[in-house]
């Protein structure tokens, strides 16, 4: 196990940097914190002062209201916190979400927060960027876990919408993220109808379009007839798969959206009759890939399946340690 930095510092709660007081995706309230993204794993209520990209602040304001102290980041902007250098870099997760780069005394330390390398039409592309520390997660950390193209699962999706016209499909998908990733895949594919969207989907698909993400027509279930939702395809958490409100719906065909959907008893236990591996996060060939165009002398891994990519790293001959930080997986937001 290789010996940190003396100035960053892991914790189970987060990622200390101590020469700028501050901390990285902390799990409990701190007076100054550095927030890759707004997934309630990485993004909390209480802080003082806050910094993250606009997109990421205005997350939070909807999910927990206004901090103290809201510093808005662009992407590749510099701050000197203390002598630290730290500029946001795109991490293609959802939204906003950024990799934060450190730089002091001649040392340049990246935490990627959650990302990932695919496409995605509603959010800022991964930007690749090198040094000397790459703090990674590992959600999707074995060999097993080879996401398929999206298009294919996409495909499927309006296949089955087609082969069903006397009924919806039902996909279950993440309130942030998830949803929209889905919703502008389908727009990418040609699926011009409209999208019906659960209560709990609403506010969150209104900020992308307020930030300029294209969604098409997105109607709420709520007040609709039940005979005008056959054919069509309806969005909610995944919570609501099985819950009282989809017996609305008009013969619902369930369907999740997530790459967990690779482990067929997960799909199984939660009743999924169409399983869609779409994922936010890094599969095991861009862990592996990314490591490599990094090229850092260190790779720390915060959660996840640590103990194949750690393995990996020894076999490509690069320092590796799992810091192991407390609260950082929602096995619905994969």
């Amino acid at each position: 196990m290789s010996s940190a930095p003396h100035w960053i510092e892991p914790h189970p709660h987060g990622i200390f940097v101590r020469p700028a007081n501050a901390w990285i995706d902390p799990s409990r309230p701190v007076s100054r914190a550095l927030v890759t993204h707004g997934h309630a794993d990485h993004a909390r209520g209480g802080h003082d002062a806050v910094w993250a990209t606009p997109e990421t602040l205005a997350i939070i304001n909807l999910r927990y209201g206004r901090y103290p102290g809201e510093n808005a980041v662009e992407y590749g902007q510099t701050l000197d916190l203390n002598g630290v250098k730290v500029s946001f870099h795109p991490a293609g997760h959802v939204l906003g979400s950024a990799q934060i780069r450190m730089q002091y005394r001649g040392e340049t330390v990246v935490v990627t927060g959650d990302f990932k390398r695919r496409p995605d039409p509603s959010c800022a592309a991964f930007e690749l960027v090198p040094c000397d520390i790459f703090i990674t997660e590992a959600t999707f950390g074995l060999p097993v876990f080879r996401h398929p193209p999206t298009s294919d699962e996409i495909a499927k999706l309006l296949a089955m919408r087609a082969a069903h016209p006397e009924g919806c499909v039902l996909v279950g998908a993440y309130a942030l993220g998830k949803a929209q990733r889905v919703i502008t895949e389908l727009r990418a594919l040609g699926y011009h109808d409209p999208i019906y969207l659960h209560g709990a989907l609403e506010k969150m698909c209104a900020l992308y379009a307020d930030h300029g993400i294209a969604m098409g027509p997105l109607l709420p279930v709520a007040g609709t007839d039940k005979a005008d939702l056959k054919g069509s395809i309806v969005l909610a958490p995944p919570s609501a798969l099985a819950d009282r409100w989809s017996r609305r719906l008009p013969d619902p065909v369930t369907s999740m959206a997530s790459g967990w959907m690779r482990v067929r008893a997960r799909a199984q236990q939660r009743g999924v009759e169409l399983p869609l591996i779409i994922s936010d996060h890094a599969d095991w060939d861009e862990l592996t890939t990314t490591i490599r165009e990094v090229a850092p002398k260190e790779v720390w891994v915060t959660h996840g399946r640590e103990e194949a990519l750690l393995r990996w790293c020894e076999l490509h001959q690069i320092k590796a340690r799992a810091l192991a930080l407390v609260g950082r997986e929602d096995e619905d937001e994969g």
